[in-house]
């Protein structure tokens, strides 16, 4: 006589289902990670127009602003923008901490394993956590800033927030943390989704690992050149703090052209 309990219709199809949403999860975790890693890359460009002159700089927030398009300035459009990468950062770091380690144990025990591993993919997932756990708040200041005030984004504007009101600090501290992060999540995307699946897994690795130390050297030094001109265009404009940058080409005529 069979004494096992018996099984509802459909169960074991319901359990397969189920089973889905890890792999479901990692995928959504996957996708918003490839859209923060773009649209960080994108940021970087578009911040480091201040390398090519305050014009251009300012035509490029103006362009975001919809200036060229409606013939005036619509801050909120920057806002709206913000408002969805802040989300996606939300919904990312909630995906992220379902592998963080639960407990200062569990912290502790993977790190003495990973340091006498000497395993350099779980050396960089280590780092990709630590960075990952400080960008939750350093991202979160900074973007609720770009929310609350998307008309204070310009040559002025931002070399004044950068040096007389000290936000250098956090954007020096948030350059390292978010292109260390970003490059090691793109790194492990490739490996963990096989873009560049080849015959020898172990070259493929080397490769792609020389190129995201490449990848992260450039985009650091282009954030601290462009953090330097912030600063120095900061101070030079510290007596005048508060004055709002308009090219010459874009005044009425007689108007004072800007120093």
């Amino acid at each position: 006589m069979n004494s096992q309990a018996p099984v509802a219709p459909h169960a074991g199809r319901l359990r397969s289902r189920k089973s889905l949403w890890p792999a479901r999860l990692d995928a959504l975790q996957s996708v918003s990670g490839l859209v923060l890693a773009l649209f960080m890359w994108g940021h970087m460009f578009f911040v480091s127009s201040i390398l090519l002159g305050k014009d251009v700089m300012w035509a490029v927030t103006k362009a975001f602003e919809g200036y060229f398009i409606f013939g005036r300035s619509l801050p909120w459009l920057v806002s709206a923008v913000v408002a969805v990468v802040l989300l996606l950062l939300v919904v990312h770091a909630l995906l992220a901490m379902r592998k963080f380690p639960g407990s200062y144990t569990q912290a502790r025990t993977f790190r003495d394993h990973a340091r006498d591993m000497k395993h350099s993919d779980t050396t960089l997932w280590w780092w990709q956590v630590v960075t990952g756990f400080a960008l939750f708040f350093l991202t979160s200041m900074h973007l609720f800033v770009m929310l609350s005030r998307p008309d204070l984004i310009g040559p002025y504007e931002s070399a004044d927030r950068v040096w007389t009101d000290h936000y250098w600090v956090l954007y020096l501290v948030l350059l390292f943390a978010v292109e260390i992060h970003g490059g090691i999540g793109l790194y492990r995307l490739a490996v963990k989704w096989n873009w560049f699946g080849g015959a020898d897994p172990d070259a493929m690795r080397k490769k792609l690992k020389a190129l995201k130390w490449c990848l992260t050297v450039f985009f650091l030094a282009l954030g601290l050149a462009t953090l330097a001109a912030y600063m120095k265009i900061g101070i030079e404009h510290a007596p005048r703090a508060g004055e709002t940058y308009t090219p010459a080409w874009v005044q009425p005529p007689g108007a004072p052209v800007p120093r």
